[in-house]
């Protein structure tokens, strides 16, 4: 009973606020207006250093920023969080800084921008394609104003690869296979004291949703899919027709990897994290989010390393590559809808107020990529910055469950076909029925 007396407030209280958000997108333009923005509370999944520094010194020469206050929210409890504040009545933000990964689960919550504020022309002209994740499924607007993107890069040990003759990182997954025998250093038992790469299994492969997700978009495989009356469903390429790609066919190159069987093999399930391999020295390449580079920088000044972008498959035609794609959302019951669509739209880059623009600030205090397709277009001279603006052009990301969710039903895949328990066709469809249903919730 009182679960349904709770649900029932909190949806009078969504209603309501679906209105009167209507009616304040409806009067407010945007994008010029010099009125005071007001005190605005973000919360966000992006960490809180990087955010207020970015704030504080664009305060310096924007006074409506002065009164913009961030707190960090865990992605995991973003939802229950808003859910709770909202309903009660309670301090909940302005806006909501989130990617795409969290998007499903805090989109009832969220108050859609209009046509009528936001044209689909200004939208698609000013930002990404990746950013189109934000479309609402029924055409009529947009969840939130696109801010950043973190695209998934390729770290490379350059002691390790020059030692090895290897002037270059691989630019494609072909020529990384062929770098496994000149690189990783196996033991006669076939111990791995040194791997080229982490791929293959899953729990100690940091970022495994990410490298799996860049592999099926790679294939043209889109993971889940949405239909005109909203229906989401999982689409991991089961029933690729003749000519079309195999969901098999990634899940077959990527385990290959863990498979002692194979000259590929250069991971296993018992080495430690990726990403604490790398650091040691004991893995030469690391595909990792390119705002990770000051963490790695700091965890070991003496490891050199540079970043490149992700290999794509040698006959690929176009480029892709997995990444967290940021927005302002507006929550439904914000208190200044009105000033937090002005911060959002400054931010963004759609209200710009100097030639150094809002974006190209924030990205190099974050180490993220701009959103706005005239930033990208202009890449500072850092080569880190180069390749996440580079990528920042044609990332993508897929609407998908909590993270949780999808790591359980990725991990239950890949641990299924390397420990022989299922086939890959078997494994492949079970994900893809898990995925649905997750989705459906």
């Amino acid at each position: 009973m009182k679960i349904s007396l709770f649900k029932g407030i909190l949806m009078g209280v969504f209603g309501m606020a679906a209105v009167i958000g209507l009616f304040l997108f409806a009067t407010y333009k945007g994008g010029g207006s010099k009125n005071a923005a007001g005190h605005v509370l973000i919360w966000g999944t992006l960490p809180k250093a990087g955010m207020q520094s970015a704030l504080q010194a664009l305060s310096q020469t924007d006074t409506d920023l002065k009164d913009v206050v961030y707190a960090e929210k865990d992605p995991n409890t973003l939802a229950n969080d808003l859910a709770t504040a909202i309903a009660s009545g309670g301090a909940s933000p302005d806006l909501i800084l989130a990617s795409q990964e969290e998007l499903k689960s805090i989109a009832k919550i969220v108050t859609p921008i209009p046509f009528s504020s936001l044209s689909a022309s200004t939208y698609q002209n000013s930002f990404a394609g990746g950013m189109s994740i934000f479309a609402v499924p029924d055409g009529t607007g947009y969840y939130g104003i696109p801010f950043l993107i973190d695209p998934l890069v390729l770290f490379s040990n350059r002691t390790i690869l020059s030692s090895d003759g290897i002037a270059r990182p691989p630019a494609t997954w072909e020529a990384m296979i062929g770098l496994v025998p000149s690189v990783a250093i196996l033991t006669p038992t076939r111990q791995i004291t040194r791997g080229l790469i982490a791929l293959g299994a899953y729990s100690n492969v940091q970022n495994a949703r990410g490298i799996l997700s860049t592999l099926f978009l790679q294939t043209g495989i889109p993971l889940s899919s949405v239909s005109p009356m909203g229906l989401i469903t999982g689409n991991l390429g089961t029933n690729a027709s003749s000519g079309a790609p195999s969901g098999g066919a990634v899940i077959g190159f990527y385990t290959q990897f863990a498979d002692p069987s194979k000259v590929s093999y250069t991971w296993n399930s018992s080495l430690s994290n990726s990403e604490q391999m790398f650091l040691a020295g004991d893995l030469a390449l690391y595909l990792g989010y390119a705002s990770r580079t000051q963490y790695l920088r700091a965890a070991n000044p003496n490891l050199d390393f540079a970043v490149s972008d992700v290999p794509q498959p040698a006959t690929a035609s176009v480029r892709s590559v997995y990444g967290l794609m940021y927005a302002f959302m507006i929550p439904r019951g914000a208190s200044n809808l009105s000033g937090a669509y002005q911060i959002a739209s400054l931010l963004s880059g759609l209200s710009k107020r100097s030639s150094v623009t809002e974006q190209m600030v924030i990205s190099g205090y974050t180490g993220l990529a701009p959103a706005e397709l005239s930033a990208l277009q202009t890449a500072p001279a850092d080569p880190v910055a180069t390749v996440a603006y580079r990528e920042g052009l044609y990332a993508s990301g897929w609407l998908s469950p909590s993270a949780a969710a999808t790591d359980q039903i990725f991990s239950d895949m890949i641990n299924g076909v390397i420990t022989g328990r299922l086939t890959i066709d078997a494994a492949l469809a079970s994900a893809e029925q898990s995925l649905t249903a997750a989705l459906q919730q």
